[in-house]
């Protein structure tokens, strides 16, 4: 199927915890096996295949196997390259230990922080893919990582150099109308909520 898709002179390489699958070698497949879970598997895989240009993971689906796989194998990708990891309602099923605080979701979310946090004036993370991560797609159990590192830039504020207007930042006033706006009515429902308990 990836040949009819990717074209007769893709390489496409399969990894797998079973050495079952080295029998799909004679269809001109390359194969390693190995624990995705493992970095210094994915050093070591890396190190003979170089960079790729895409990377699908279809594997064990728990948390530590799909952060890992995203974690090790992202400064491997080629710009404009993606990692695509499938299979994540896993992090929401009880037998994946899940949901909990580190599923393989809540990292992506975290992700999301993370790029957002180019911008100058905020935190930045520890630990951040944000030099890698151009842009995130989620779809319904499939989340794709777009990797460039030339677009992935720093926001810098450009100051106007021209006349001053003088203008009031009526976003502020709003907001301060806006909360006690928001205030009121979440008071009256509120207030409408308790009732139907009681009735």
């Amino acid at each position: 199927m990836w040949k009819e898709y990717l074209g007769g002179n893709a390489r496409i390489i399969g990894i797998d915890s079973s050495d079952e699958v080295k029998k799909l070698k004679k269809y001109g497949f390359e194969i390693f096996v190995g624990d995705q879970s493992d970095p210094s598997f994915w050093k070591n895989f890396f190190s003979k295949v170089g960079k790729i240009d895409i990377l699908i993971d279809d594997g064990g689906h728990t948390n530590i196997q799909q952060i890992v796989t995203l974690t090790s194998s992202i400064q491997n990708i080629k710009d404009d390259g993606i990692i695509i990891v499938e299979d994540t309602h896993s992090s929401y099923m009880k037998k994946f230990n899940n949901p909990n605080k580190y599923s393989f979701i809540n990292f992506m979310k975290k992700t999301i922080d993370d790029l957002n946090s180019k911008f100058p004036t905020l935190k930045k993370f520890k630990y951040s893919l944000s030099d890698y991560v151009y842009s995130i797609i989620f779809y319904e159990s499939i989340v794709g990582i777009k990797i460039n590192r030339k677009r992935c830039k720093e926001n810098k504020k450009v100051n106007n150099k021209g006349l001053k207007a003088n203008i009031i930042d009526m976003r502020v006033l709003t907001e301060k109308k806006n909360f006690l706006s928001k205030l009121f009515h979440k008071l009256l429902f509120l207030k409408n909520d308790i009732k139907k308990f009681f009735s």
